[in-house]
């Protein structure tokens, strides 16, 4: 039916009247199965329409016009593309040789080094070694700046570099139409931790000037705006561990409603400080399996006791068809759609029947004009907790209809841990390597796993070949909030 909102803009019009499925199907070539119709002056202001054409109400004798469905964007100014990639993980800044450690079922967990652990009942984390900003922040600021600004940086400079966007190419482009959504979903942790120490232990005259604006959330995507002059939209979201999909989700928008050609969007996180450590070691979230803390990360195995922490930054550069096509781009993948909602159950815990996840993915095939036997490959939020893994597949079970045939479905967080507000952004560009490869890297450390699982290839220990047709990207946070992005192989 239609909504309130289009019968008001179109005062004078009756309600739409249900239009007959098989007659209507019948009488057009329409992908989709379902229809509406629309008064002759009221059609809707959708987005995607497989075709529309005039015809006559019955019952009225009104004029009226007949919309199907949801479907695959065609218009070019409205196809989202990848055009870059950018990345800072534990495995280091190329998403080559990221993706490589992927595949190779490699664990990027280590025994944490950069503090005293001692206190600590967890001692390990996915932490980022020997960082390397590439030159891409000088020293003095580098020396100020949170490393989850120097995340951002980094990663959105590549990204762009990716894209074949340089500093000369830029300069010739309409600034206005580019923006910057890079979330994050603590902010610079390191400099607020220094900033209340600096306060109790010397007093407020010791506190740095850069403590807020180095401490908010926003400021990564600022700064990446102001070093390139990048006027569009530019903001930060911040849903937890859902933040990087919410950000493509709402890039994505931006380009199809024609506010920008070219959005970089993505998430960063750099948590692991003591606060950091301390504070979800408070919660319960994490594993304590410090005695074999390579295999702490175990998505889906009756064996997990936590999720790992993890760090980086994971953007991309996404952009309009026609604006990639303009320039001869290379594309990597093709936004197809996504979806945001939200559980309203628990300000930790996911719903346990998987209802909220369910609806999420449920929308973002519709978003996509896809059906959901197109989607083959699912890059699951798959965290190795004992209540999120499980609410998870309920999910999957629930939107898939029971049957995941040629569905492969493997966790990323099995070896970089969880990036937290990064982690849809490293995992988008993990789901992007594998339908370009046309191979998916595996969950390691399924030893035993849950009775749930059971008739899905979660990609067990070893990677596998795969041809992608269309991919889901999951990603769900504290606080409820539940995205699903899906990408495919770009077709002209």
């Amino acid at each position: 039916p239609i909504g309130r909102r289009h019968q008001r803009t179109h005062a004078g019009l009756e309600p739409c009247a249900a239009v007959n499925q098989t007659e209507a199907t019948s009488k057009m070539a329409a992908v989709s199965s379902t229809t509406v119709l629309v008064g002759a002056r009221g059609i809707v202001a959708n987005r995607r329409t497989v075709s529309a054409r005039s015809t006559r109400v019955a019952s009225t004798g009104r004029k009226a016009i007949v919309v199907t469905a949801m479907a695959r964007e065609t218009d070019p100014k409205k196809r989202v593309v990848i055009t870059g990639m950018g990345l800072v993980s534990c495995f280091g800044n190329d998403y080559d040789k990221f993706y490589d450690k992927l595949l190779a079922g490699t664990s990027g967990v280590k025994m944490i080094d950069r503090f005293d652990t001692t206190d600590f009942p967890t001692k390990f984390a996915a932490q980022i070694t020997d960082f390397d900003n590439e030159g891409i922040v000088d020293k003095k600021n580098a020396r100020r700046m949170d490393d989850c600004l120097q995340y951002a940086l980094v990663s959105g400079n590549k990204a762009l570099m990716d894209a074949g966007l340089t500093d000369d190419v830029i300069e010739g482009m309409d600034k206005t139409k580019i923006g910057v959504l890079a979330g994050s979903g603590m902010g610079g942790l390191t400099v607020f931790q220094d900033g209340v120490k600096a306060l109790v232990e010397k007093g407020p005259k010791k506190i740095t000037p850069f403590f807020i604006p180095y401490a908010i959330t926003n400021m990564g995507g600022a700064l990446l705006a102001i070093e390139k002059g990048f006027m569009g939209p530019n903001y930060s979201i911040s849903t937890a561990c859902a933040t990087a999909n919410y950000a493509f989700h709402s890039a994505a928008n931006h380009i199809r409603k024609g506010e920008a050609d070219i959005m970089i969007a993505g998430g960063v996180e750099a948590p692991i400080i003591p606060v950091g450590l301390g504070g979800f070691v408070a919660c319960r979230a994490l594993s304590s399996n410090n005695d074999n803390f390579a295999a702490a990360s175990r998505p889906w195995d009756k064996n997990r006791d936590g999720f790992v922490m993890g760090e980086g930054a994971g953007l991309l550069v996404l952009e309009s068809l026609e604006s990639a096509l303009k320039r001869g781009a290379r594309i990597h993948a093709e936004y197809l759609g996504g979806a945001i909602t939200c559980d309203a159950h628990h300000m930790t815990d996911p719903r346990p029947d998987g209802s909220g996840v369910g609806l999420c993915i449920e929308k973002a095939v519709e978003d996509a004009g896809i059906g959901i036997k197109e989607i083959n490959y699912i890059n699951a939020h798959a965290t190795s907790t004992l209540v999120g893994d499980v609410a998870e597949i309920n999910a999957v079970k629930k939107a898939f209809k029971g049957d995941l045939t040629g569905v492969k479905m493997n966790g990323t967080k099995s070896m970089v841990g969880h990036c937290l507000g990064a982690a849809a952004g490293v995992e988008a560009v993990a789901t992007i390597m594998a339908i370009k490869t046309g191979k998916v890297h595996p969950t390691i450390n399924q030893d035993d796993p849950i009775d749930e699982v059971e008739g899905i290839d979660t990609v067990p220990n070893v990677m596998a070949e795969h041809k992608i047709s269309a991919a889901i990207s999951n990603s769900f946070g504290f606080g409820g909030h539940n995205s699903c992005c899906i990408f495919g192989p770009y077709e002209a």
